[in-house]
């Protein structure tokens, strides 16, 4: 057969096509193997992190109960040795009781900010803890990032560590990140051993996760040059496994699972402690920091399971086998519409027509849309969230049949103005009232993302996954069935220069290393040509 005859093929092409989805989705699937486990029979992490309340929930008065603590320590006791508390308020002063029923020791957080009240109370728990478990409660750790969020001058702080030590009897220590440990050495002589943050995803100028082992061990090796005589333990490193990408840093189990493999291999080696962050995933973080700041925890928030197990291999996308049948159902659909339309059209047969753009359309359209279904529950943390993520997906299933239709029955994009205006409506038939519908909703979603990454771009995510069928689907659209004249009226003159405005940008300020941003920037710049090229509304 030759290669004319197989693009005009329509069964052949929907094979290839299905297979080219599914032979993706197998490859995205298939599980990384991790390096051998750092832990031998009975070996467990050193210490995690535990915090299952935000800050305003504490000062609203909220509590965690004795039971959920217990259920909690249940599960990290099988892991960990250790657990490190960030306050003794909202009912975590009874933490060391239960962690002393599960074997676990603790470094026992004592909150402390700008309300003065709020830090004797959370001292004087501390305090009244201690006679009662010392065999528990290793350290207090007084403080965290406090001099980093200038809630107070270094020698403050000092004289609350001087306090705790001097009541307790039990070490003391401050954590902060290390390069603000740098500037206030003499808080050193306050505390028994100093205790750095070390931000890897989350720096200021990130770090991929193949260096993340590296800048942790060096900058523990600084601190401690700095201070020689202090022993220095990292009290908060890790690496979460969901969110979008900085710059080269790209969260996802397994760059989570084998940053951590390395972290805990390290700590063994070089006897170094620390303090994994963290234990659980936060959904409060959500809404501050965005997916990545709720996805740092070794257990699901939701199950309470492990995301992974030491040693063993790792999947990024372990509903894979879901994910691409859903992709080759939606490429199902598109070549259907298709056939639809020829039949329709009144064409004397399907290979009449001309199916490779066809093809191109299912393609793009479902190679992606298995990820951007996983994503919905995972981008939607409020009202707004849930909102965008249903019409996003909407629009990623219903553009690409439409698009498929509009190309076998020759209809160009039709502009802004066809849905919005009841007698331009009335010059298209309902195909093209169709086609119109779904690209005024794809360039809405799309500046809408592109302007927040602009003005807010920290923790957005770039929605390219639920994009790339869409606008893949009008671009071929626009470049088979042209326009004419006139074309580019000034709404969509003035959104194509917004999008690749926006693109530019977003391409320079995430840096060329974020394919997820240079991929999102590609989808900008393409709408942005079909906003110039498609047609504007004509009266009757």
């Amino acid at each position: 057969m030759s290669v004319f005859a197989f693009l005009r093929h329509p069964a052949l092409l929907l094979t290839a096509v299905s297979a080219a989805i599914a032979f993706a989705w197998f490859v995205l699937g298939m599980p990384v193997e991790m390096p051998r486990s750092p832990f031998g029979a009975g070996e467990k992490i050193h210490c995690v992190s535990y915090d299952p309340l935000s800050p305003e929930a504490a000062a609203r008065g909220e509590i965690v109960s004795p039971e959920r603590i217990d259920e909690d320590l249940t599960r990290l006791a099988s892991l960990a040795s250790c657990v490190r508390t960030y306050r003794t308020g909202a009912g975590l002063d009874h933490l060391p009781d239960i962690a002393a029923r599960h074997g676990l020791w603790v470094w026992q957080g004592i909150e402390i900010g700008r309300d003065a009240a709020r830090n004797d109370d959370e001292i004087e728990r501390a305090i009244a803890l201690a006679p009662t478990h010392r065999d528990v409660i290793r350290a207090f750790v007084v403080g965290s990032e406090v001099l980093s969020r200038r809630d107070m001058p270094s020698s403050e702080l000092s004289t609350h560590l001087r306090r705790v030590r001097a009541w307790t009897g039990i070490p003391v220590t401050y954590a902060d990140r290390w390069q603000t440990w740098l500037e206030v050495e003499p808080l050193a002589a306050a505390v028994d051993f100093i205790t750095i943050h070390v931000a890897l995803y989350d720096a200021e100028f990130p770090i991929p996760a193949s260096e993340a082992i590296r800048e942790m061990v060096g900058t523990r090796a600084r601190v401690a040059v700095r201070f020689a005589g202090k022993k220095v333990v990292v009290g908060e490193a890790g690496w979460p496994s969901a969110g979008r990408m900085r710059e080269a840093a790209l969260p996802s189990p397994v760059s989570q699972a084998r940053v951590l493999h390395e972290f805990a291999t390290a700590a063994k080696a070089g006897d170094l402690e620390l303090n994994l962050f963290e234990s659980y995933d936060q959904p409060w973080r959500q809404g501050r920091k965005g997916v990545a700041g709720s996805h740092w925890g070794l257990l699901s928030a939701d199950t309470g399971a492990a995301k992974f197990v030491w040693g063993r291999p790792v999947s990024n996308h372990p509903l894979w086998f879901m994910q691409g049948s859903l992709g080759v159902m939606l490429a199902f659909v598109v070549f259907a519409a298709a056939y639809a339309a020829a039949r329709s059209f009144g064409l004397p047969g399907p290979r009449a027509a001309n199916w490779w753009p066809v093809a191109l359309v299912a393609l793009a359209a479902g190679l992606p849309i298995g990820w951007a279904v996983a994503e919905i529950p995972l981008q939607s943390s409020s009202v707004l969230d849930w909102v965008y993520s249903i019409v996003s997906i909407a629009v990623a299933f219903a553009a690409p049949p439409v698009a498929a239709a509009a190309l076998i029955r020759r209809t160009p994009v039709e502009g802004f103005a066809i849905p919005l205006n009841a007698r331009f409506r009335q010059a298209v038939d309902p195909l093209g009232l169709a086609v119109a519908a779904v690209f005024v909703l794809t360039a809405m979603l799309s500046m809408q993302q592109a302007l927040a990454l602009v003005f807010d771009p920290v923790y957005r995510g770039f929605p390219f996954a639920p994009l790339t069928g869409p606008v893949i689907a009008l671009l071929i659209l626009a470049l088979r069935n042209p326009a004419g004249s006139p074309h580019g009226g000034v709404a969509e003159t003035v959104a194509a220069a917004v999008l690749a405005a926006a693109a530019l940008f977003i391409a320079v300020n995430e840096t060329l290393w974020n394919w997820q941003a240079l991929w999102f920037a590609a989808l900008l710049l393409a709408l942005a040509w079909t906003c110039r090229s498609a047609r504007t509304g004509q009266i009757p």
